[in-house]
């Protein structure tokens, strides 16, 4: 609809030299040569150069055949906007912007005499057009760029927010399970002589159960269309975490952290426990808070058989990845006197020390 009404707009400017002409003025060599640089604007968008190469040979005939012609070759100007604009190969806009410099300038002051603004409005109409194309194609590509990137950050947050998850789940449920598989073993073993402790020790298996099925809902609610993040963890939750695994220590004055370094704090310590439970045997484990005045020391220590470090798995290898992905480090290993130590730094909210 756009193309027919520039076609019509041409149409009826370029039909001016035909008013109030005497009689036998206007050939049929005239008519068909000016038609030529209306009709072909229709395909300009399909084929920019080839209706460039057209128009602009009939631009050319009208002003030497000049029965009639034309003041002010509109649609040559369209045609170049348009090459500008829409031109698909780099080659054929500069091979463009090149006939514009080399052949309007000699046109003008040999074929048709112009005087300087004569000149001048000849020569820089067209260039005018050329720049008003280019521009239009330099914003259409710009927005076009701009949406690429926001895909694709769309695309990485997406990918960032699965590995979050992967992460959020495994830490949830290596946790509880191992919290129960240990205390399930227990239990049996002092039903009849401690029945206290074995009711105490099947209390903490529903209460690990209990917890990881909340703990997972609210994860899961993250993964539904349309709801809002789910509420994750914070620092205040940790003395709930550690309750009858680790003591738990503070020093120094506790700083502002941003939301996502305090989850890092609670999953690296959630995680931490869970590998002391499963493989240290530890009959003491100590979590440190340690509020220095550049970024939060974290250590969980414990007096188990310590061990290496193990490459494969989440669990070590996540504690890695959310003290990274918060801007702090992590590390973990066995100590010299015996037992294990994971260690992070954390940074603290921007702008606080």
């Amino acid at each position: 609809m756009i193309d027919v009404a520039v076609v019509l707009a041409v149409g009826v400017a370029s039909s001016v030299p035909f008013i109030d002409r005497e009689p036998g003025f206007v050939t049929t060599l005239g008519v068909v040569a000016n038609l030529a640089t209306v009709i072909p604007l229709l395909w300009r968008r399909r084929w920019p150069f080839g209706v460039m190469v057209v128009v602009g040979a009939a631009a050319v005939l009208v002003s030497l055949h000049h029965r009639p012609g034309q003041n002010l070759q509109y649609g040559g100007l369209v045609a170049i906007y348009t090459l500008a604009s829409l031109g698909h190969k780099r080659w054929q806009r500069i091979g463009l912007l090149v006939v514009i410099l080399v052949t309007f300038p000699p046109a003008s002051l040999l074929l048709k005499h112009n005087d300087l603004d004569e000149f001048m409005f000849t020569f820089l109409l067209p260039v005018a057009a050329f720049l008003a194309g280019s521009l239009e194609r330099s914003h259409r590509e710009r927005v076009a760029q701009l949406e690429r990137e926001r895909l694709s950050e769309a695309a990485r947050a997406a990918a960032e927010e699965r590995a979050r998850v992967a992460r959020d789940m495994h830490d949830i449920l290596a946790h509880a399970v191992t919290l129960m598989v240990v205390q399930a073993e227990a239990g049996p073993v002092v039903v009849r002589t401690d029945p206290d402790r074995a009711e105490r020790a099947f209390d903490a298996i529903a209460d690990a159960g209990r917890d990881a099925m909340v703990q997972l809902r609210r994860l899961l609610g993250v993964l539904k269309a349309g709801e809002d993040r789910a509420p994750q963890p914070t620092l205040a939750s940790l003395p709930e975490l550690v309750t009858g695994t680790a003591s738990l220590e503070e020093a120094g004055v506790r700083r502002p952290m941003a939301p996502d370094t305090e989850v890092a704090v609670y999953r690296i310590v959630q995680e931490a426990l869970t590998n002391t439970v499963k493989h240290a045997r530890a009959t003491r484990v100590a979590v440190l808070l340690d509020w220095s005045d550049s970024a939060l020391e974290l250590s969980i220590t414990d007096d188990g058989v310590g061990g290496e470090v193990s490459a494969g798995g989440h669990g070590l290898v996540g504690i890695r990845e959310r003290a990274t992905a918060c801007g702090g480090i992590a590390e973990a290993g066995p100590l010299d006197g015996g037992g294990f130590e994971v260690r992070a730094r954390l940074p603290y909210l921007e702008g606080v020390s």
